[in-house]
C-alpha cells in the first residue's frame, strides 16, 4: 500500500509540474506583461489622435478602447480573447493583431530552426571535439569564449559588411519569397543569431563530455580494452546528454527572443521587427500579443526539456521527482 501511495504522489507530482506549472506561470506572466505596459510611460491614444486632440476627443477614445475600465477587468478580457486567438487591432495597421502576426510567425519561426540546426551542429559538435580530444580543447575554449563575447548586434554587422556589401554573396534585405530563396535571404541572420548560442553550447558540451571522460567506470572500461568509440558513445556521451540537452533546448528557446535584434538589424519582417516598431509606436496590443506568443514558446520549452530529462535520467524515474 505504501508502495502504492507512493507511486500515485509520484504521478500527482509531475502532472502539476508538467501541465499546472506551466499553465500558472502563463498566467501569471501574462499579468505582469499586461500590467507593466499599462503603467509604462507613453500615451497610446496620442499615438492615434495626436497632440493636438481635445479632451472630449481623448475621452471618447479612451471609452471606446475600453481605457477606462479597471485594470484587472481589462486584463481578463485580453487574455480570455487571445485564448480564441483574438489579440485585439492594432492602433498603428488599424487590422486585427491576428493578422499581423500570422505572416509574419513563419519569417521567424523559419529563422529559428536555421538557426536552431546551427546550434545543435556547431556548438554540440564543436564541443563533442572539445571534450574528447585534450589536445583540441584549448582551442575550441578559446573559439567558444570568442563566441560568447561577441555581441548579436556586432556579428549582423560584421556578417553584412563582408558577406552581403564587401562580397555580395547574400542578400541584405528581407526574407525571400519562394523557399529557395528564404534559405539565402536567413543564412546571415540565422549565423548571426546562432554564434553566441553555438559558443554557449560548446562551452557546457565539452564540460560535461571532459567531465563523463574522467569517471572511473568509463576509465576501466578503457582500460580492459573495450574500443573507444563504443565507450565514448555509450558511456561518455549517452551520461553527458542530459546538460547538452538542456542548454541546447534552452538556447532554441531563446532564439525567439535573440530574433528581435537580427530581424531588425537585417529587416527581415518578422515578429522581432514588427515589435520593435510596436513599442516605439505604443501599439501595445501587438507588443502583447507578440511578447505573449514568446512566453508560451518559452514554457513550452523549457516544458519539453523537464519531460526529456525525465526520459534520459532513470534517477528521476525512480525518484519519482
Amino acid at each position: 500500500m505504501p508502495a502504492k501511495v507512493s507511486r500515485v504522489r509520484s504521478s500527482g507530482s509531475r502532472l502539476a509540474r508538467w501541465v499546472l506549472a506551466p499553465v500558472a506561470t502563463i498566467l501569471l506572466a501574462s499579468i505582469a506583461l499586461y500590467v507593466a505596459l499599462s503603467l509604462a510611460p507613453g500615451d497610446p491614444l496620442t499615438a492615434v489622435l495626436g497632440d493636438k486632440a481635445t479632451p472630449e476627443q481623448y475621452a471618447a477614445l479612451r471609452h471606446q478602447m475600453g481605457l477606462d475600465r479597471p485594470l484587472l477587468e481589462r486584463y481578463w478580457d485580453w487574455f480570455t480573447s487571445a485564448l480564441h486567438g483574438d489579440f485585439g487591432t492594432s492602433l498603428t495597421y488599424r487590422q486585427p493583431v491576428s493578422d499581423l502576426l500570422a505572416p509574419r510567425i513563419g519569417i521567424t519561426l523559419s529563422l529559428a530552426v536555421y538557426a536552431g540546426v546551427i546550434i545543435i551542429v556547431v556548438g554540440v559538435g564543436l564541443g563533442l571535439i572539445g571534450g574528447a580530444t585534450r589536445k583540441a580543447g584549448p582551442a575550441v575554449a578559446a573559439v567558444s569564449g570568442l563566441g560568447v563575447a561577441v555581441p548579436t548586434f556586432v556579428a549582423a554587422q560584421v556578417l553584412i559588411a563582408v558577406f552581403a556589401v564587401n562580397l555580395g554573396w547574400f542578400p541584405v534585405l528581407g526574407a525571400g519569397d519562394s523557399p529557395s530563396e528564404r534559405v539565402v535571404h536567413l543564412t546571415l541572420p540565422a549565423i548571426a543569431l546562432s554564434i553566441g548560442f553555438s559558443a554557449y553550447v560548446a562551452q557546457v558540451t565539452r564540460a560535461a563530455v571532459g567531465e563523463e571522460r574522467t569517471r572511473p567506470h568509463v576509465e576501466t572500461a578503457t582500460g580492459r580494452g573495450l574500443a573507444g568509440g563504443w565507450v565514448f558513445r555509450r558511456h561518455v556521451v549517452r551520461n553527458a546528454s542530459i546538460p547538452i540537452v538542456t542548454v541546447a533546448a534552452l538556447a532554441v528557446a531563446g532564439l525567439f527572443a535573440g530574433a528581435v535584434v537580427v530581424e531588425y538589424a537585417f529587416s527581415l519582417g518578422g515578429l522581432g521587427s514588427l515589435l520593435v516598431q510596436s513599442v516605439g509606436a505604443k501599439d501595445y496590443d501587438v507588443v502583447l500579443a507578440i511578447a505573449l506568443v514568446l512566453l508560451v514558446v518559452f514554457v513550452l520549452t523549457t516544458t519539453f526539456i523537464d519531460l526529456v530529462q525525465f526520459a534520459l535520467d532513470p534517477r528521476m524515474r525512480k525518484g519519482g521527482n
